[in-house]
Parts: structure tokens; sequence; C-alpha cells
């Protein structure tokens, strides 16, 4: 029963629908809202029919939801609080590894590497962590290979000159002759220095020249160069015509290279074959020889710094960095190498450089077979 006499005796006179509220004195109750409806029966008022509340029913309800709601959250909360634990214990986990894994690194042992399990983002992580440190140890493998190699190099050609200038007599014959041995052997060093050079600026933006080359001319003046290289029959047995853009001197260099390379490999009754084509807007320089071959197993591993094949017909001059060099120009000029070779039966070398777009001129292909002494 609502503790409002007042508002009691009010609804009994009411005659007509009213809705309202109405303040109370006691605070635990607060304002009343109401709505009246008289109950007429033969045009006579019989009752009245009222619905209230109170305003402190709607505060119950409020707080009977906020707690519901305040208790849903905490329970997400809690829920969300051990995933984030159990979550970010696995990543720390993981990142502690990866932290133990570094701090136990070092030059002399690059092989730690991180147990990969799961498929989520941190076995990603992981993942490309062991790759990077795989890039890192054969860089570092690299590094001390090509220090040795390169220390060896340097170091036979002063132990040569050191020990024959030692043993040097007042014999102005012998002076001659060791002089003579002194310069061939400073020859060999600067050869070695300028082609490492030529490798630590085959990286660089501005290492490539390129200019307007007309091709037949180009393949003309290296064949001219080659037949002076060599003891062996030399035949030209294609030529591109056109004009492209290209490198002339890197390219003659990659081009002279392959020539000494097949000389090395080639009895002096042999044959080399030069050439050059454009298909499929794809530049093509060959050198071709009879000579040796090369093994299977080696025909990647020529191309690496101061690699020799073992069945060299010639002892080579070089330090082995002749193939590294075309490889560093060819891949400079946005081309590739392709080797066929089989043992016994020779060696073919195909430079191929995609065609710049600005190159000119109507392209060809000009069979024509010349000897050296033709």
């Amino acid at each position: 029963m609502l503790p409002n006499s007042e508002l009691m005796h009010y609804w009994e006179t009411v005659e007509q629908p009213i809705k309202g509220d109405q303040s109370t004195p006691n605070s635990s109750v607060g304002r009343i809202f109401y709505q009246a409806e008289p109950i007429q029966i033969q045009g006579r008022t019989e009752g009245v029919f009222i619905v209230a509340y109170t305003e402190a029913e709607e505060w119950e309800e409020v707080a009977e939801a906020m707690k519901i709601v305040i208790s849903v959250m905490l329970i997400i909360l809690l829920f969300a609080s051990l995933l984030a634990w159990v979550i970010s214990g696995r990543i720390l986990r993981s990142l502690r590894l990866m932290s133990a894994t570094a701090r136990n690194i070092s030059e002399s042992d690059l092989s730690q590497r991180i147990h990969v399990t799961g498929s989520g983002e941190m076995a990603e992580v992981a993942k490309t962590f062991n790759e990077m440190m795989d890039r890192l140890q054969s860089a570092f493998v690299s590094q001390r290979n090509f220090i040795n190699d390169a220390g060896h190099e340097l170091r036979t050609p002063i132990t040569i000159i050191q020990g024959h200038l030692e043993l040097m007599g007042d014999d102005p014959d012998e002076q001659q002759e060791v002089l003579a041995l002194v310069r061939d052997e400073l020859k060999r060093i600067k050869r070695f220095v300028s082609d490492l050079l030529l490798l630590a600026k085959a990286e660089q933006p501005d290492f490539l020249r390129p200019e307007p080359v007309e091709l037949d001319l180009l393949t003309e003046e290296l064949f001219a160069k080659a037949r002076v290289l060599t003891q062996c029959d030399c035949q030209l047995e294609s030529v591109a015509i056109g004009y492209v853009y290209l490198d002339r001197q890197r390219l003659t260099q990659a081009v002279m290279n392959l020539v000494e390379n097949a000389a090395q490999h080639t009895p002096d009754d042999g044959l080399i074959v030069l050439g050059s084509a454009i298909e499929n807007q794809v530049i093509r320089f060959w050198v071709r020889d009879t000579g040796e071959g090369i093994a299977t197993y080696e025909q990647t591993r020529i191309f690496e710094r101061f690699a020799r094949a073992k069945n060299n017909y010639r002892r080579s001059e070089g330090a082995g960095l002749g193939l590294a060099i075309v490889q560093a120009i060819v891949t400079a000029c946005g081309g590739y190498i392709e080797l066929e070779s089989q043992l016994g039966q020779g060696s073919m070398f195909t430079l191929l450089l995609p065609l710049q777009s600005n190159s000119i001129d109507t392209f060809l292909n000009r069979p024509l077979p010349r000897s050296k002494h033709g």
C-alpha cells in the first residue's frame, strides 16, 4: 500500500483519466508515478483503477541491471587477463629464447638457431630470425674464405719476390733475371688488386656507363681481340645487327674473360667460337670451345671468387676471379649467364642481356662463319 493518504483520497475523487507524479516525504520511496482510470458502470463511478510505481523501484531495477553488467564485465576482464597472461607468457618465452640465442651467437659460432613450433606469428618471427642467421652465417663464411684466399694470392707472389731478392747475388745477369721475375709478380699483384676493386665496384650504381653501340661492329671487335688471345682456331658464327645501349667496355671485359678462360681449357689444335644474336628482346653473346669441359658438380662453383676447375689444361695465371667478374658485369646489366658443358666435349658460355627500351634500329642476325686464319 502506498504511504501517502492524501494521494489516496485524491485518487478516490478522480472522475476522468489522469496521469501524473507526486513527491513523498519518505526519501526511501521518492516520487510516485501513477495513472488513474475511473471505473464507470451505467454512468456511475464505482471505483478507480490505479497503476502506480515509485522512483525507488526504478532505481532498484537500474541497480540490479548495473550489478549484472558489472559482474559480466568483471568475468570478461578476468578471462581476458588470464588469456593475456597465457599469450604474453608464450610471447615472452619466445623472446627470451631469441635473446638467449642472440647472446650465444659470436663470430666463431653462428650455428645457434631457434626451435620453431606451431604456426603463429611468433613462429614466423622465429623462422625469419633463423633465415637471417643462415644468411649471416653464409656471409661470414664467405668473408673468411675471401680473406683466406686473398691472403694466399697476395702471400705467394710476395714470398717469391722476397726469396729471390734474398738469394740474389752480384752477377748482373742473375740480377736482371730476378728483376724480370719481380716485375712479373708485381704485375700479378696489380691485376689481382684491380680485379678485386672491379668486383667491389660492381654493386655501385655508377658501375655501368651505357652508350649507343652498333652490335655488328662490337662483335667484330670482340672477335678481332679474341684472335690475339689464343693459339686456337677462332671462328665467328653469327653477328647481330642493330644499335643498342650498353656499356661497351664492361661487355668487352666480360667476353674477353670468357675467351681467356676458354683458351686455358682448350688445346692449341682446338676451336673457339664467338657469336652474337638478338632473340625475343634479349641480346646474346656466346663463347664456345672444344676444350676439356666442366664437370657438372663444378658448373655452379666456378662462378665463385677464387674458384678454379680441377682439370685445368694450362696453369692459370689469374687468381680465379675471371668468371666471378663476368657474372658481376652481367648481373649489373640485369642479365644472366647460361652454361652448357660436358667433360671431354667442351663448354659454351652465353651472356643474356635484356634489350633496353631506348634501343633503336631494326635487329637482324647475320650468320658469318669466319676463322682466325681466314
